[in-house]
């Protein structure tokens, strides 16, 4: 497969950029894993918030025996939250950098992970590829490898990582640019994932998430080069329910207005995440695919033993966690591509392509992690960062 991509994102050497462009720092890394900083296992706790339209939940003794029954949860998901706050810090000071190429940034990035969280098979890792998405790439693009695209002073870029322990996933995101232009549509999405984290609690009702969502979203407008465009919430992106080792476990949080009535329910967990453009404000498949996933209780008669052999690995590393072509190289499954187009022609393995608005627009994008306990909602990725 041919990839189009490299053009549109190759660095502008007039560009401005900060110090140490196209360089990752060789800087001390962050200590100690977490298990070590926490060895009593008391991992910070994420924001608390009360359901404001059912304030008796935090004082109900009926809820809080109940929340007793999630700690063991809530211990893998906080582990997981302070390791993705840590490795998205070092990322930001040390290796986001105009002119340093995508491979490179997802690879310090994922090695980052791995340490702090001790990565142990399906035990503990990376929830999902790190997702490098520039400028009318709205998400889902991780480079591949020999991908020679860099990240650009004047891009917007996309990063969104996740980590699991024991299957427990925190799926977080956040965009940068050096170039200020792009601040107001930065900050729109921002805004905007923050009051559906905010509208968000039990028996809230999706459709009216979404419409809180689209209304923030929407007040905003950003000028490039001289033109003024408004912010529009990309509508077919949605936020989404998490179970333990499957990132999109059903519901959909949608980015605007709809007639959804399913409702957040007790002991529920959700990512918000909201992506603006400056073009349609909705994606379609394009480029070369990077993440792939296993589905769940699928069962088909693999008969080539490339694929079997293949299928086999992705089992024993991935099981249903999302994983990319450049970790099956890594692993030294170099030819894996053929045996892959078998197992998703079979049904076995679904592909998520790069999801693109219209050349020449620019997309961002933030999201959170939250969960739904009895007595109160925990926003787990939240930081002092966003």
């Amino acid at each position: 497969m041919t990839r189009n991509i490299n053009k549109f994102v190759l660095l502008d050497s007039e560009d401005p950029a900060p110090p140490n462009e196209g360089k990752i720092s060789t800087c001390e890394l962050n200590s100690l894993p977490i298990s070590k900083l926490y060895p009593n296992g008391d991992f910070p706790i994420g924001e608390i918030a009360e359901y404001t339209n059912q304030p008796w939940r935090s004082t109900s003794r009926e809820k809080q025996e109940v929340d007793k029954l999630t700690q063991d949860v809530l211990g893998n998901l906080r582990r997981a939250a302070e390791v993705h706050r840590k490795v998205r810090q070092w990322t930001k000071q040390h290796v986001l950098r105009p002119g340093v190429p995508l491979i490179e940034i997802a690879k310090s990035l994922e090695s980052e992970v791995w340490r702090l969280v001790e990565k142990d098979g399906l035990k503990a890792g990376s929830a999902f590829p790190t997702g490098l998405s520039l400028n009318h790439i709205a998400a889902h693009f991780s480079p591949n490898t020999g991908d020679k695209t860099i990240f650009g002073a004047s891009d917007v870029l996309k990063v969104d990582f996740g980590v699991h322990v024991n299957g427990y996933i925190i799926d977080s995101a956040f965009t940068i640019s050096f170039d200020t232009t792009f601040d107001p549509l930065i900050n729109a999405v921002k805004e905007a994932t923050n009051t559906g984290v905010k509208l968000a609690g039990i028996d809230a009702r999706l459709g009216e998430i979404g419409a809180g969502i689209q209304e923030v979203m929407e007040s905003h407008e950003v000028t490039i080069n001289g033109k003024v465009y408004p912010v529009k919430a990309i509508k077919n992106l949605c936020g989404h329910s998490i179970d333990p080792y499957i990132i999109h476990a059903g519901k959909s949080v949608p980015s605007v207005k709809s007639n959804d009535n399913t409702k957040m329910e007790e002991n529920e967990q959700y990512a918000i995440e909201t992506f603006g453009s400056t073009g349609r404000g909705q994606v379609t498949e394009d480029l070369e695919c990077s993440h792939y996933s296993k589905i769940g209780d699928v069962r088909a008669n693999v008969r080539s033993a490339t694929a079997k052999q293949l299928l086999s690995h992705i089992n024993q590393k991935y099981g249903t966690l999302t994983f990319c072509r450049r970790w099956l190289d890594d692993e030294g499954q170099t030819r894996h591509l053929l045996a892959l187009k078998q197992l998703v022609d079979q049904g076995v393995v679904t592909t998520y392509p790069p999801l693109v608005d219209i050349k020449g627009s620019y997309t961002a994008q933030w999201e959170h992690t939250f969960f739904l306990r009895p007595t109160c909602k925990e926003v787990l990725s939240r930081g002092d960062d966003y």
